[in-house]
């Protein structure tokens, strides 16, 4: 049998905690209706002194001398995450210490910055909700980002992207732990398509507006006023006091993204909300978005979202 342990870290989502029970008890339904004896020992983690939360199931502590088979971890609430990472700070030791005695870890969503802040992502692929790439990326050089991926497993530690995206971890989670017959069962049960293959079309482009650097506010400003408008890097910086060359450098700082980069998103942004909210074609929603190389268009579209701008029309459009 499967020990599996759930960690209940400080600031958890509980619909993340949720999911994951749901799925692992239904497995254990699955083969009791089959004859056979549970696959998973669904155990939960207590890290803090909140008391029992969930007892349906068996709780431990953190100094409990359990041996997990795997861990998972759940994603965190909305809000400040490294406060999140701080305040789960004693966890760490112990996912390095039962990853060192063979347990494989799994991290839901945002749950991957505390699977990462253990230093266990350093030099290996993972991915977190869309959203928060850029934060991740920024707060973790040293992990591979695969900011593309619903699902990455490299060396018995997995991640996952945004929300519904951890049902396909799990699903790759009981398949290996199980079989291939026992995940496609779940998959129908819980009405999961198998063919989510990335989740860039899920992300939204949400610059920060939060920094103090007045000039890149300026330039972000003239942006969001008249990026279909712009046309040249020298267009977009007219007026800055300052070189290029050390404007691109504190703007790529403060944002992420070089000015350019920036503008790009940006348009992308607004071919998506046209694609979204109207019934123009893809021709429009171009124009709109200030190009006018159709081909072009559509390269840009595809590499930034990760589907064509049809398909995302298809995907999102309003319907009456």
């Amino acid at each position: 049998m499967v020990q599996l342990g759930i960690l209940l870290s400080q600031n958890h989502r509980l619909l993340s905690v949720a999911a994951v029970f749901d799925v692992f008890e239904s497995v254990n339904r699955f083969c009791h209706e089959n004859g056979l004896p549970d696959q998973f020992r669904i155990q939960t983690i207590r890290t803090g002194d909140d008391g029992v939360i969930y007892n349906r199931f068996p709780e431990l502590t953190l100094s409990d001398p359990q041996q997990f088979d795997l861990i998972i971890v759940p994603a965190f609430n909305s809000g400040n995450v490294p406060i999140y990472i701080q305040e789960n700070g004693h966890v760490l030791s112990w996912l390095r210490q039962q990853h060192k005695q063979g347990a494989e870890l799994a991290s839901v969503c945002s749950g991957a910055f505390l699977l990462a802040a253990t230093g266990l992502l350093n030099g290996k692929c993972a991915t977190t909700h869309m959203d928060a790439i850029s934060d991740f990326s920024a707060a973790f050089p040293e992990v591979n980002v695969q900011a593309e991926a619903v699902v990455t497993s490299d060396q018995g530690i997995y991640t996952s992207g945004g929300a519904t995206s951890s049902f396909h971890l799990l699903i790759q989670l009981i398949e290996k732990y199980t079989d291939r017959d026992m995940a496609i069962r779940i998959a129908k049960f819980f009405a999961i398509d198998l063919d989510r293959n990335h989740q860039t079309y899920f992300g939204s482009f949400q610059p920060t507006q939060t920094h103090h650097d007045e000039l890149v506010k300026k330039v972000q400003q003239r942006i969001k006023n008249d990026f279909a408008a712009i046309t040249t890097i020298e267009e977009l910086l007219r007026d800055i006091p300052t070189s290029r060359r050390n404007f691109v450098r504190r703007f790529k700082l403060v944002t992420g993204n070089t000015p350019i980069e920036y503008l790009q998103k940006t348009r992308i942004e607004a071919a998506k909300r046209y694609l979204e909210k109207t019934s123009g074609g893809i021709l429009e929603s171009m124009i709109e978005s200030g190009y006018n190389d159709q081909k072009a268009f559509r390269l840009l579209f595809k590499k930034t979202v990760g589907i064509t701008p049809s398909a995302y029309r298809s995907k999102y459009m309003s319907r009456v």
